[in-house]
């Protein structure tokens, strides 16, 4: 067999997919500006995949898709959005982005990074519910890092 007819197909498990999506979300909020906290409760009992805080204390949420499957089943990426000012999914880059509704932003993510693939409409919260969800995500970052002597 020839080297030209050799092909390589790379599958990644759902949890893999999973993480280097989120890692690349979060540092694309870094690049960005905002602050990047993962797994945030949110009132409503969801968690957020990705809570980011940005310098002008807007509040951004990136829902991660692992995959169709993911996406398929779950349904409740509406509820997120009374808690952020911005919605994303993100998503790795081989999944099918048609198949998504195109109100929310997207991010296309790996491991290393990620990009804005379309922006996401910004709906400002109301001024109570900000000031009580910056509240929140200041002192979950807090107490995480005094849980986590590595992080001092």
């Amino acid at each position: 067999m020839s080297a030209s007819a050799v092909s390589i197909e790379l599958v990644f498990s759902r949890p893999a997919t999973t993480l280097a999506v989120t890692r690349g979300a979060a540092r694309l909020m870094i690049d960005l500006g905002f602050a990047p906290l993962l797994e945030v409760g949110l009132p409503n009992g969801r968690r957020a995949d990705v809570m980011a805080l940005g310098p002008r204390g807007e509040i951004a949420i990136c829902e991660v898709k692992s995959g169709i499957e993911d996406y398929r089943v779950d349904r409740k990426w509406g509820e997120y959005r009374p808690y952020c000012d911005l919605f994303f999914f993100a998503v790795a880059p081989e999944f099918p982005s048609d198949i998504l509704p195109d109100e929310p932003g997207l991010i296309v993510a790996d491991a290393f990074g990620g990009a804005v693939v379309r922006d996401a409409v910004s709906i400002p919260l109301a001024p109570a519910r900000r000031k009580a969800l910056t509240i929140g995500f200041g002192r979950l970052g807090a107490l995480r890092t005094l849980r986590d002597p590595t992080l001092l």
